[in-house]
């Protein structure tokens, strides 16, 4: 389900509603630990696409999200071949996130002069504070859009309480359960539909 956060306190993401960014959320919650490296997008109310939906399923409220917007680059190695950069931050943020995001990240986590000096001229202070801003930020959902714009469910009946060749309930002949009734949760892309199909077709043989 898409992620929604405290509306005042989103205010200053707002504006990026609409831009998507190829980003890893992570969370731990009580279905385990998970992480997702998958599109992002930025909405008025907080964030959805596939990375947002998936990390859903995992997220507990009250619990933070830990997002790396840009986990392609390689600050460590940015910082230490820094002398060669003769771009802003915005720019060198830009090679890999949209403008109008990487655009304001610096604004955010940069002020005066260091937002229009070239990397080359920044302390690595600076540069770890940006990095951190930009790999490890922190944010904690208020909530989800509901069940109106989930995408798949958690929970269910216990698989091993079910045979696993027929659906059948070990504890009650005659009774089967298929689909998302039962405790099976896949990753966007056709696994939901899969399972469904699969278990469908175990239980339709056994009848």
């Amino acid at each position: 389900m898409p992620l929604v956060f405290d509306h005042q306190a989103w205010q200053a993401f707002a504006k990026l509603a609409g831009i998507s960014v190829h980003a890893k959320l992570g969370s731990q919650g009580a279905y385990g630990n998970a992480a997702f490296n998958e599109d992002l997008l930025f909405t008025h109310r907080g964030l959805s696409g596939p990375a947002a939906l998936q990390i859903s399923s995992y997220w507990q409220p009250g619990q933070s999200l830990s997002i790396n917007l840009a986990p392609a680059i390689d600050w460590t190695a940015i910082i230490r071949g820094k002398g060669a950069l003769r771009v802003t931050s915005t720019s060198l943020l830009a090679g890999t996130l949209p403008k109008r995001l990487a655009e304001h990240w610096v604004q955010s986590a940069m002020s005066g002069a260091a937002l229009t000096r070239a990397v080359a001229d920044l302390s690595d202070k600076a540069l770890r504070a940006l990095a951190s801003s930009v790999s490890e930020w922190r944010a904690t959902p208020t909530g989800t859009e509901g069940f109106r714009k989930a995408e798949v469910t958690v929970g269910g009946v216990d698989t091993n309480a079910l045979s696993s060749r027929t659906m059948e309930a070990r504890a009650v002949r005659g009774l089967y359960f298929i689909g998302e009734v039962v405790d099976v949760t896949g990753w966007l892309g056709g696994y939901n539909f899969q399972w469904a199909w699969a278990s469908a077709a175990a239980c339709a043989r056994a009848l």
